[in-house]
């Protein structure tokens, strides 16, 4: 899938220009209820798409929201096309900001790619639901203010 989806990236950026902002690209296998696929591509400067994805997703746990927007500023993918890390340790990487070095194997074994925003959107949904916030605790500073709002 991630070598389908990087063809067609490619395919894409040649089309169209690499430079501009994309929007939502559904990238679907033969015979593959298309319902039930859905890839984004989204660009550095796409930062409302990627709220937007968050919103939809975390509905129902808001404060993963804010947590994405002091840990990545609702970005994914950098200025050089490659996923984000973290400025204070290169192992975090994505907008949800997810540590290769504790996270990657358990990840793996799930079925996510944390390298993906579908993948680390959703394996931030698991280790909230299993930590709660804990694993962000580093930019508590930020968000803790919200989450003591929200859960009033």
């Amino acid at each position: 899938m991630i070598e389908l989806t990087t063809g067609i990236v490619f395919l894409l950026s040649s089309m169209y220009g690499a430079g501009a902002p994309s929007t939502d690209v559904a990238v679907v296998q033969p015979n593959v209820d298309t319902s039930v696929v859905k890839t984004i591509v989204i660009t550095e400067n796409d930062k409302k798409a990627v709220e937007k994805y968050l919103r939809e997703h975390y509905s129902d746990t808001p404060i993963l929201i804010e947590i994405a927007r002091c840990e990545s500023t609702f970005t994914h993918i950098g200025k050089d096309g490659n996923v984000i890390r973290g400025k204070a340790n290169s192992a975090d990487v994505g907008v949800m900001q997810i540590n290769e070095k504790y996270h990657l194997i358990t990840a793996e074994k799930l079925g996510y790619d944390i390298y993906t925003m579908e993948g680390n959107v959703a394996y931030a949904k698991y280790l909230y639901e299993k930590f709660g916030s804990t694993p962000w605790s580093a930019s508590s500073k930020c968000w803790k203010a919200k989450e003591v709002a929200m859960n009033k």
